[in-house]
């Protein structure tokens, strides 16, 4: 394998890893190992029972075969009381033939009742691990739940989270061209101002100082048809000159000389 296929085999796994970390819910997995902890369980009850179900058989045999020889024993009597040997010798060796039996299934009894007894220790233990495997499981799936309710929390206040770090990144964006275009605007107005950039919104062939010469042009005419208007008026309306205004008042040597 080449430097560049293990790279890329590494690549390759290191993205798979972190898409499954993200991908997977710690909550559903403490489920799932509970549900596999729990057929195993079933597994083991049914071991339980089958060897009970065997055990139960053999003792049915065993007394069947009890039964049996104890018949036969009573056989041998009735024939040794008759007088037939023989008959009481083939009920013996029968008898003898039925305890044979009977000492193999009481020693295959005696096996299946201690592995039935283990069987049920086991079981009685693994019941005990995966009932405090639930009990932990359910506290970690509510330890998980509130940390992952915090975290979001946080998220959504900090504004860390991922889409509203891109709506902080927006935001952040819109502010700073906002920023660009006022200075923008404040550098033209004062470009404008000075004089080294024309305002493209007065008409062709004028400049500031035309137009600066056309506010006073028009101050003045406001004031000569302000008098005008002042000279329409009766004379009784027409307000008293004021002293020093207008026509100089008359001195002494003035009347005298009247």
């Amino acid at each position: 394998m080449t430097s560049i296929t293990r790279r890329i085999t590494t690549l390759f796994r290191v993205k798979a890893n972190k898409a499954l970390d993200k991908a997977e819910d710690p909550r559903e997995v403490l489920d799932y190992s509970y549900v596999q902890q729990q057929e195993m369980l079933q597994k083991v009850r049914r071991g339980v029972a089958d060897v009970a179900t065997s055990r139960k058989r053999v003792e049915l045999q065993i007394g069947q075969l009890e039964q049996s020889s104890g018949k036969l024993e009573g056989q041998a009597q009735q024939a040794v009381a008759a007088g037939r040997e023989d008959l009481a010798r083939e009920a013996l060796a029968r008898r003898t033939a039925v305890a044979s039996q009977l000492a193999d299934l009481q020693g295959q009894h005696e096996t299946l009742q201690a592995e039935e007894e283990k069987l049920t220790l086991a079981a009685q233990r693994l019941q005990a691990k995966v009932d405090a495997f639930r009990t932990s499981k359910e506290t970690i799936k509510a330890r998980y739940t509130a940390a992952e309710a915090q975290t979001r929390v946080t998220e959504a206040v900090t504004g860390i989270g991922e889409e509203l770090g891109d709506v902080g990144l927006a935001m952040q964006r819109a502010q700073d061209k906002t920023e660009q275009l006022q200075a923008r605007a404040g550098a033209l107005d004062e470009l404008i101002a000075s004089g080294a950039l024309e305002d493209a919104t007065l008409p062709a062939g004028r400049d500031d100082i035309q137009a600066e010469l056309e506010r006073v042009t028009a101050g003045q005419d406001v004031e000569a048809e302000l008098a005008r208007m002042k000279a329409r008026l009766p004379a009784s309306a027409t307000p008293p000159a004021v002293e020093g205004k207008g026509t100089a008042a008359s001195t002494p040597d003035q009347e005298a000389t009247s």
